[in-house]
């Protein structure tokens, strides 16, 4: 099934996705050498500010996804994976605004306690959310052009024929 949302020919939410994972999955680690090794509070700090980040960019990540989501037809498994992985998503952002929120000082804490609990549990729910979202591609076939095969054209190709590029289009 295509993805409705699409730039420049390919599907916008996975190519927002990285974002998000790497920055929020990039601070845990920068907290646990903190927490580990101490005396890291720059690692910390970047951490704080690395998590604002990632949550700005799963939100932006599931603005897209949830596009393509509403195109997907009720009463298949790829729904009740898509609902699962979407709200998993949901969760994880919510667990890392909570660490967020709670080391919010000038300058901010650092994460021990609550925030890097939080965080970890967010890091281990992105990877079923992360295997859920792999699952939709690869064994469901979401967001894969009809058209796909080892041979297929550049989707440039037909940038031409669209009269002009556009950056956004809709799949009717």
């Amino acid at each position: 099934m295509e993805s409705r949302a699409k730039l420049l020919g390919h599907p916008i939410h996975p190519m927002l996705i990285p974002f998000p994972l790497g920055l929020l999955g990039t601070a845990v680690l920068f907290d646990l050498i903190d927490l580990i090794g101490g005396g890291w509070y720059s690692l910390s700090r970047a951490a704080f500010y690395m998590i604002a980040a990632g949550i700005i960019a799963g939100l932006l990540a599931a603005v897209f996804g949830a596009i393509d989501w509403f195109v997907i037809p009720s009463d298949t498994r790829a729904k009740r994976i898509a609902t699962l992985h979407g709200l998993g998503n949901v969760v994880i952002v919510v667990l890392f605004a909570i660490a967020w929120l709670v080391r919010n000082d000038d300058p901010p804490k650092d994460a021990s306690g609550l925030p890097i609990v939080l965080e970890v549990i967010g890091l281990l729910l992105a990877l079923v959310t992360g295997w859920l979202g792999g699952e939709l591609v690869d064994r469901l076939g979401m967001g894969v052009d009809p058209g796909a095969n080892l041979n297929s054209p550049s989707s440039l190709s037909d940038l031409p024929a669209r009269e002009g590029v556009t950056t956004i289009r809709s799949v009717p």
